[in-house]
């Protein structure tokens, strides 16, 4: 009973704690000073709720077939193998695995979804900048012909990185550096499928508030990680500069930004600049405290999940 207990609340610690944590975490100041550590905090703190609750339904419906849990999931395995089903298991363990088997199927269908519209919607991108942008060789940009401030990435293994005529003709020749830099920094980090998982949890869960925040909040922390690849080469001044001329003026009528696409300007502006004129020195425990809690938190729910590999190996 006691080891039942201890696999029930290491899956549930995640899943009740999670909501909490999201919203301590989203209000934290250390994560603009360092947005790596706070987004391996997040992905963390997601994907140890998800194995948290999943694992949860299957401790509870297994909880008849054997005195400890890695050996009621060998049962459970050994009578579906053999063809008894699931015999020993009541409706309420019964509801417990349909919980399980349903929330992956759940999450699984989400994130198919999600990454096959976005790819349909890079395609699309790609297609309309080769329509109706010039490819520059000088910069190994494509430029659209309006006024506006456009400065885009869509991301992929045929990358475009998209400029308007307005963007070239409003920013010095550092500032644009800055700029190209941030975009080739989002290619290179391949950020949107960074991103991925929590718009696609985002849209299985839209009555979660943590799952809005989560999303909203990494956008951000991909955008400070792009800004610090190119403040590192370029200087926080002129990455500054550029980020308040383009937040001047939106897109225009090129391309729609849409989730196949990553802008310097789209996210967070306000918090960008504060960070990048104001102090960004940092304790060095406290990245390392947020990796080593980020571990912490993966480590339980997966110690449940793979407790009955382990057992059947040993």
């Amino acid at each position: 009973m006691i080891a039942w207990l201890i696999a029930a609340g290491i899956s549930l610690l995640p899943v009740a704690l999670g909501d909490r944590a999201a919203r301590r975490l989203s209000d934290a100041a250390w994560t603009h000073r360092c947005p790596r550590a706070a987004l391996a905090l997040w992905q963390a703190i997601g994907v140890a709720a998800g194995l948290g609750a999943v694992g949860l339904g299957l401790v509870a419906a297994v909880a008849p077939l054997a005195a400890m849990f890695p050996h009621g999931m060998h049962t459970l395995a050994l009578q579906i193998v053999s063809g008894h089903g699931l015999d020993g298991l009541g409706p309420g363990h019964l509801l417990a695995l349909t919980w399980s088997a349903g929330l992956m199927s759940w999450l699984l269908i989400h994130t198919v979804r999600i990454t096959t519209k976005t790819i349909r919607e890079r395609r699309r991108q790609r297609l309309l900048v080769d329509v109706v942008a010039d490819h520059s060789p000088a910069h190994d940009v494509y430029v659209l012909p309006v006024a506006e401030h456009v400065a885009y990435c869509v991301p992929g293994r045929h990358r475009r990185i998209v400029l308007s005529q307005g963007t070239l003709d409003s920013l010095t020749a550092q500032e644009l550096q800055t700029v190209l830099e941030h975009e080739r920094a989002h290619a290179r980090g391949h950020h949107d499928l960074a991103l991925l998982p929590f718009v696609a949890l985002e849209h299985a869960f839209p009555w979660l508030a943590s799952a809005r925040t989560a999303r909203q909040t990494v956008a951000v922390l991909l955008e400070m990680i792009a800004d610090d690849h190119a403040s590192r080469a370029h200087g926080e001044l002129p990455l500054a500069r550029a980020l308040v001329r383009m937040a001047t003026c939106g897109p225009g009528p090129g391309p729609a930004l849409g989730r196949g696409s990553l802008a310097l300007a789209d996210a967070g502006v306000v918090e960008r600049l504060q960070r990048l004129l104001g102090e960004r020195r940092q304790a060095r425990w406290v990245p390392a405290a947020a990796y080593s809690m980020a571990g912490l938190l993966l480590s339980g729910p997966m110690a449940v999940l793979i407790a009955p590999v382990v057992c059947i190996t040993v």
